[in-house]
């Protein structure tokens, strides 16, 4: 007889308490199955046996684990494809229904409709629930019931919808877990990595991280934002916890929370946006993609001080400073006219905070193309950029430390760039249009 269990299959929801699809199965009375899938389709595409995420990952499982194991029970760690894993413990186990938490990115849609059709030959229910969001899909719509593309009147609509209840952490329950000995989590070498140099902190989000985030938060050199990018995009903190804070100690916070879940529904209503332009008349500009230059960005040897700064922390630690962000990806686009894919591609591979919606809506706003962009004539100047927020330089010599700036040195002269990126622009949008 195989033991009668629910499953519950943790994805970017890496945490115990406060898991809304973890409270629904543990409601259900039935031994509650912990599984995570190391999934091969995913990790045979990273090619860096060092990359910092899996090593997140890896090291945010192995917290959980230990918390599993004082509670008498064990994570079920594959290595495998999704559909392979479930098998699995079909055979395993006497399966009453699966759980977990929606993923709103194509590919995870995807994956989820094949798992639910497999588990449907069984006669066993898929459960999704909304967890990594407050709202989500068509939760906040325009009047006429169609999605919003322009940020501002989609933030007022998220604001004025907001009530406790959205932001009221999910029942704990600690009882339910199926009890079974301890079982190995599979080692990096197994799965085809190498442990970095990260050292997994459990996510505490204090007032006092917040209480100034908008005084300083464009200041890279202060290093004053909450690092939070990372604990939201793989779920080792709630969403719940983090509007909470916002909303009694931060306005200004809560504002880069909903441009978060703007930027995920942009994407759900409009998957095009993952291969072309949001703003399809942008799909006409013609890019250089000058190979060279572009190996000269991803090196940060561009001759710019912020922009080589900026890579190089990029680089180096798999985090680089919002405000700088903006500075490398306009400088890629509108400077050297290279196509924003290849920078949202670099930025895929190399950001530790890297989540598929916001990497995509603020490369597009970079490039003009996106919905509620920059407009395509607005150029950051990167020396302008810097005696704005690095007057001391401080940020740039931290991460650039043997900078020097000789026009003769950089890459592309401001003002030229400037002149041809408006030239090229406004004649192909001319011409798309007409």
């Amino acid at each position: 007889m195989k033991d009668k269990v629910n499953v519950f299959w943790f994805r970017r929801d890496l945490r115990l308490e406060d898991n809304v699809g973890l409270s629904k199965a543990m409601s259900d009375d039935i031994p509650v199955v912990p599984v995570f899938i190391f999934d091969t389709g995913i990790l045979d595409k990273l090619p860096n046996p060092l990359d910092i995420r899996v090593d997140y990952i890896h090291q945010a499982l192995q917290a959980m684990q230990h918390d599993l194991e004082v509670l008498g029970s064990t994570l079920q760690v594959f290595h495998d494809t999704p559909k392979a894993a479930f098998e699995q413990l079909l055979k395993q186990f006497d399966i009453q229904g699966v759980f977990c938490n929606t993923d709103y990115e194509p590919q995870a849609i995807q994956r989820d409709e094949a798992i639910a059709k497999l588990l449907n030959k069984s006669s066993i229910d898929f459960h999704l629930f909304k967890d990594q969001v407050i709202f989500e899909k068509e939760d906040v719509q325009k009047n006429d019931g169609t999605p919003y593309t322009v940020y501002t009147p989609y933030s007022k609509k998220w604001r004025a919808q907001l009530e406790r209840k959205h932001y009221t952490a999910a029942p704990n329950r600690t009882d339910g877990f199926y009890q079974t000995a301890k079982k190995s989590i599979p080692s990096l070498k197994t799965l085809g990595f190498e442990k970095t140099e990260l050292v997994y902190e459990k996510p505490n989000l204090t007032p006092g991280m917040i209480d100034d985030y908008d005084k300083h938060r464009d200041f890279p050199a202060e290093d004053r934002t909450t690092r939070m990018g990372v604990a939201l995009r793989f779920g080792t903190i709630s969403i719940r916890e983090c509007v909470k804070t916002a909303l009694k100690n931060n306005d200004t916070w809560l504002s880069e929370l909903i441009w978060r879940e703007f930027f995920m529904q942009i994407l759900y209503h409009f998957p095009h946006v993952v291969d072309t332009s949001f703003k399809k008349a942008y799909d006409a500009i013609p890019w250089r993609n000058n190979e060279k230059e572009f190996a000269r960005w991803c090196k940060g040897e561009t001759g710019y001080p912020i922009v080589d700064a900026g890579m190089r922390q990029l680089n180096e630690t798999g985090f680089m400073h919002n405000r700088v962000r903006m500075v490398v990806a306009s400088f890629l686009c509108k400077h050297l006219l290279i196509d924003w894919r290849w920078g949202e591609a670099y930025f895929a591979e190399k950001l530790l905070d890297y989540e598929l919606s916001s990497n995509n809506g603020n490369w597009q706003w970079a490039a003009g193309c996106g919905c509620d962009a920059a407009p395509y004539f607005r150029v950051f100047n990167p020396d302008a950029q810097t005696k704005r927020f690095d007057k001391d330089l401080a940020y740039i010599k931290r991460w650039n430390p043997s900078y020097s700036y000789r026009v003769e040195q950089a890459i592309v002269d401001h003002k030229e760039a400037r002149e041809r990126v408006l030239k090229v622009y406004k004649k192909a949008l001319n011409e798309a249009r007409s």
